[in-house]
């Protein structure tokens, strides 16, 4: 097998490839000017980004997880440990990380089966007297159903703070992140749907209260530049992931698309797999498939196979949050979250980027299939 066979879970040099020499110029006006934090490129991006999500505000920040964690401070202020902030263990660590950080307890629910977002009655029966948040995840670019979230809330009298870091351009309905909540985070993490050249993230809120304080505490608490209003810290966006995303944020709409259409190949050519579950779109989601994720049995052999073959896999994630030492505190076992518990043990992560060939995608297809019949066969 040689390298021309190989097909990557994602392929970062094709996307950045064709956008070489404006990137280069970009980045040697910054060099030339010493202009590294802050500064246009950073404003550029704020206005740009808030545009692109249709929000009052957009407030770029360090990354994803500094983004969520600022989101909630902002939101709610500092907690004091008791209490409680409804979520999902099917997700990254962040997630969780961001409200232990933030001051509050994190509670785990369950996810559906079928889309693997949040289960929206178990939240319902989660909520004790000591919540007072809930952070959705829009887990592989599909959104949770933020009307019926939002109704929740409301009844509860709760905050919303979405997870949005997988789901740059998603919607559900006629909404997408930020929108139906008081704040929402994403991560531009380089293999994001929208990547900077390292870390970075973005808050944006319609609320003019929440973007003030999280702008502040970005900025070491600071109101202007010698008047520290608040603690604060430094998660600022520096100026070279601002002017890599300013002119990356212009394609973003026809790379969701091309995944859009990949996902949409893979979806025809799977459909009758046996033991193989696509994944499933809520009828009114805009999926934007920052990861496109099945079910198979015996995934460890599959991924083997996969691998001997040329074609990387991916599992996001393996471990959920209730089974991971860092949250043993919580005192759950394994199957007190069932579906989440069955659903780590059989997801797989297929190749999914912009520019993909349907020529690629028929590959990993044929190759998956056979893979998944060769351990079924094992397996009897």
């Amino acid at each position: 097998m040689n390298s021309m066979d190989t097909i990557p879970l994602n392929d970062l040099t094709k996307q950045h490839d064709p956008l070489r020499e404006e990137l280069d110029r970009a980045i040697a006006k910054l060099v030339s000017t010493n202009a590294f934090i802050g500064g246009a490129p950073v404003r550029q991006f704020a206005e740009a980004y808030a545009e692109f999500c249709d929000v009052g505000h957009a407030i770029p920040c360090a990354n994803g997880t500094e983004a969520l964690r600022i989101a909630i401070l902002a939101v709610l202020g500092p907690g004091n440990g008791t209490c409680e902030i409804i979520t999902v263990s099917h997700t990254f660590a962040a997630t969780a990380e961001a409200i232990c950080q933030a001051g509050y307890r994190p509670i785990l629910v369950d996810v559906d089966p079928a889309t693997h977002l949040m289960d929206l009655d178990e939240v319902d029966a989660a909520c004790t007297d000591s919540t007072i948040a809930i952070v959705p995840v829009h887990l592989y670019g599909q959104m949770v159903d933020m009307n019926l979230l939002k109704a929740i809330a409301r009844r509860r009298g709760l905050a919303i703070i979405e997870d949005a870091a997988q789901a740059h351009g998603a919607k559900f309905g006629e909404f997408g992140p930020g929108q139906l909540s008081n704040a929402a985070s994403f991560s531009f993490f380089p293999g994001k749907n929208l990547g900077a050249w390292g870390d970075a993230g973005a808050i944006v809120t319609n609320d003019d209260d929440v973007a003030r304080c999280a702008a502040q505490l970005i900025d070491h608490g600071r109101s202007d530049k010698f008047t520290h209003t608040r603690i604060g810290c430094n998660a600022r966006m520096d100026a070279i992931q601002a002017a890599v995303l300013n002119i990356k944020l212009s394609h973003l709409g026809d790379w969701n698309e091309a995944r859009r259409e990949a996902a949409g190949w893979y979806g025809s050519l799977l459909a009758d797999a046996q033991d193989c579950v696509i994944p499933t779109v809520a009828p009114d989601a805009r999926h934007v498939f920052h990861q496109y994720v099945v079910k198979v049995p015996q995934r460890e052999t599959v991924r083997a196979v996969m691998q001997e073959a040329g074609i990387a896999t991916g599992v996001h994630y393996p471990i959920p949050l209730h089974e991971q030492p860092a949250f043993g505190t919580l005192g759950l076992s394994p199957d007190s979250l069932p579906v989440t518990h069955e659903l780590c043990q059989r997801i797989l992560s297929l190749p999914m980027f912009p520019g993909i060939t349907r020529r690629q995608v028929e590959r990993v297809a044929q190759m998956l299939m056979q893979a998944v019949s060769a351990t079924t066969l094992m397996a009897v």
